[in-house]
């Protein structure tokens, strides 16, 4: 994990749109769910929920898999983890006293 890789998921998760999609994704676990269900559950339309789907995916945050014509979307929990772990790895440690020892 580096800062651009958390960077990137956390900005994903910073629309409230997109953390409510994976929040539910989060709440479904291993079985993930379909677009449909997703819009359904949310009240989301289909063009809305596409774009923010695809965010998540890009960010590394869902994954999907292809079933005949259905999509299961399903949260990446190593994902998740890796960059829960990389907020808080440095929690309480102390702040540099030196911009060089921040790097």
């Amino acid at each position: 994990m580096n800062d651009t890789i958390a960077a990137t998921a956390l900005a994903a998760l910073g629309h409230e749109a997109r953390l409510k999609v994976f929040r539910l994704l989060v709440r479904a676990g291993k079985d993930g769910l379909n677009i449909g269900d997703i819009g359904r559950l949310l009240g989301m339309p289909p063009s809305t929920l596409a774009h923010h789907i695809t965010t998540l995916v890009q960010s590394g945050l869902l994954t999907q898999e292809r079933r005949g014509r259905e999509v299961i979307n399903r949260a990446d929990f190593d994902a998740m983890e890796s960059v829960l772990t990389y907020v808080d790895e440095e929690c309480c440690a102390g702040v540099a006293s030196t911009a060089a020892d921040v790097a």
